[in-house]
């Protein structure tokens, strides 16, 4: 298969926080750029989740942890983010450095700019206003290796990436087998998260961002990708309703909680 065009990420970003544990070659963390907050990454059922919330603009952080370069083809709800195009492995992405880091915070928009990554309603996120609204909420990142040896010609155009800001989880394992559908009526647990949830959240295409990259020369050396690493996110109430994240605890009132009888207000 001929490798795409690829970009060069060239954000390289100061520090070396500690990110989720979201793959071995590539970790990759979701940044809300409203609050500079790294999303906490819950594991559930053998997925990652980020709770996202709705309005606030976010990135998708890449951290090249080998010592050679990597191409990382970056998908957010089923779309490649720098064609556009429905998202595929083979298709382009961005090259990272050995030991590099970097943020990809929008939509490719042409070389110098993006279009902002944002959570919002689910109607209103890019894919489903291009038609596309079946994969609205999964980050999926393939990793790619470079071929160590020699590249003799350029008979064929190479894969070229970007980076800016970025976020992802670990390779989606397979799907367990659903249990068996209980003929008793639901919990009220059940219910009551049921009754909470709100519309799923999406990624919507804000406003243009300087975000200059450039072309670089990237040969694969493999077919497949190293690893995938997949993140799905939703709104927080979302996630609790479904129980993924685990429900705030409301104190419960205390009959003797100490003190003498104070003057009312």
């Amino acid at each position: 298969m001929k490798p795409m065009g690829t970009l060069l990420a060239t954000a390289l970003l100061a520090g070396c926080a500690t990110l989720a544990d979201a793959g071995s070659d590539v970790d990759v963390a979701v940044i809300d750029r409203n609050t500079g907050e790294r999303l906490h990454t819950w594991r559930h059922a053998g997925r990652l989740y980020v709770a996202g919330t709705p309005g606030n603009r976010y990135a998708v952080e890449l951290r090249n942890r080998t010592g050679g370069r990597v191409l990382t083809v970056l998908s957010v709800d089923g779309v490649n983010a720098v064609t556009g195009q429905t998202a595929a492995a083979h298709q382009s992405g961005y090259v990272l450095d050995a030991g590099m880091r970097a943020e990809v915070a929008g939509w490719r928009k042409s070389m110098e700019e993006v279009a902002a990554f944002y959570f919002t309603a689910l109607p209103d996120s890019y894919a489903a206003r291009t038609g596309r609204p079946d994969n609205v909420g999964v980050i999926g990142v393939a990793v790619y290796r470079e071929r160590a040896e020699p590249w003799p010609g350029r008979d064929a155009p190479v894969s070229r990436q970007e980076a800016e800001r970025a976020t992802a989880g670990a390779g989606e394992p397979p799907a367990a087998p659903a249990a068996q559908a209980s003929a008793a009526a639901p919990t009220r647990d059940a219910a009551e998260r049921k009754a909470a949830a709100q519309e799923r959240i999406g990624t919507g295409h804000g406003e243009r961002m300087n975000a200059p990259t450039r072309y670089t020369e990237f040969r694969r050396a493999g077919d497949r990708p190293h690893e995938v690493i997949t993140i799905h996110y939703d709104s927080r109430a979302n996630l609790i309703a479904q129980g993924i994240i685990p429900a705030p605890r409301v104190p419960l009132p205390r009959p003797f909680p100490g003190g003498f009888v104070p003057d009312p207000a």
